[in-house]
């Protein structure tokens, strides 16, 4: 079969792949082409790859791999995007691979493979926690830090209950309120109610709530796609912060990616920093990620990075001009 596919073809190809990431599904694609991309799947008989495209000034585009390619690394998968990204006048493609750095050196001892580069700009947090579902769910709550699982148990002690919630607006409003405590960016409101829409009646997704006496505390948006769960989007209110609701709410996170049969829950996104800086660090360290890291790390899980990020440069010139803006804006 060559590339790109339609959508159909895309849809069977990731059925043979339970593997695959979810931001490599069709659902994320018509996510993001609703909020200023373009997307495109190509498939090479048995490997494949879900491509979204920005465009630029004056015709020309950036190509962006999230999480691909499915399947075993193909030559003739690379040969049919770079065919039709020079076709759409792309500077460059930025790819974050669905694999782990230390797997990367393996099969790479350079660090990445022919043809790509390494990216001064990653779009995905390359850092993450992994936590193991597979043993009991007494087990799990014993790997975490004692303090966690005593903030656990005390929301239940307290009253704090955890359901699914529909109301995705009234979440838009709480993270509203947690990213201006936090000081961090987030959608428009549109954007949680595209991706609840399109991944909730799949059971990709479930929207929960830790309430307290009917009083909505904290919300989070869980994904889910074959043996993996993501904790992507997540709010709390300043009111009963005492009462731990985040602990419960990101506990029955875990428990329901466990009942439909996930293995491994990432907690997505912590400081881009090797795991002894962190642990030296976190409990001086303010802004960007450090806040959430010294909560993640209660959940017992492990600390990785993915590989990458990498670029393939179809117009070198316009490319040096984007690598003099990632690096000045990452100095900021």
């Amino acid at each position: 079969m060559t590339a790109p596919v339609s959508w159909a073809e895309w849809d069977a190809f990731l059925e043979q792949h339970p593997e695959a990431h979810l931001l490599q599904t069709s659902a994320w694609a018509r996510l993001k082409t609703a909020f200023g991309w373009e997307a495109t799947p190509f498939r090479t008989g048995e490997s494949g790859a879900l491509v979204l495209w920005r465009r630029l000034p004056l015709g020309f585009r950036l190509g962006y791999i999230p999480r691909g390619p499915v399947g075993p690394w193909s030559d003739a998968l690379w040969a049919a995007v770079d065919a039709y990204a020079r076709r759409r006048r792309a500077v460059f493609l930025k790819l974050e691979p669905d694999l782990w750095e230390e797997e990367a050196r393996a099969r790479w001892p350079q660090g990445h493979p022919p043809g790509f580069q390494p990216s001064p700009q990653s779009i995905q947090p390359p850092r993450t926690i992994i936590i193991d579902l597979r043993p009991s769910e007494a087990e799990i709550l014993a790997r975490m830090k004692q303090k966690t699982r005593y903030n656990i148990r005390l929301a239940a002690r307290k009253g704090v209950t955890v359901r699914p919630w529909e109301d995705v607006d009234a979440f838009y409003r709480m993270l509203q309120e947690t990213a201006q405590r936090d000081g961090f960016g987030i959608h428009p409101a549109a954007y949680y109610r595209r991706a609840y829409e399109l991944f909730h009646p799949r059971g990709e997704a479930e929207l929960l709530v830790a309430e307290w006496q009917g009083q909505p505390l904290a919300a989070l948006m869980v994904f889910a796609r074959g043996p993996r769960a993501w904790y992507f989007y997540g709010a709390s209110t300043s009111q009963h912060r005492n009462k731990m609701p985040t602990y419960l709410l990101q506990w029955e996170a875990m428990r329901w990616a466990k009942a439909r049969g996930c293995q491994w829950y990432d907690l997505w996104g912590i400081p881009d920093e090797d795991e002894s800086t962190l642990e030296a660090e976190f409990l001086k360290r303010r802004g960007g990620l450090w806040g959430v890291y010294r909560f993640k790390r209660g959940f017992g899980g492990v600390v990785k990075r993915t590989a990458g990020p990498w670029d393939r440069v179809y117009l070198a010139p316009l490319y040096a001009l984007y690598r003099t803006w990632a690096q000045r804006r990452a100095a900021r």
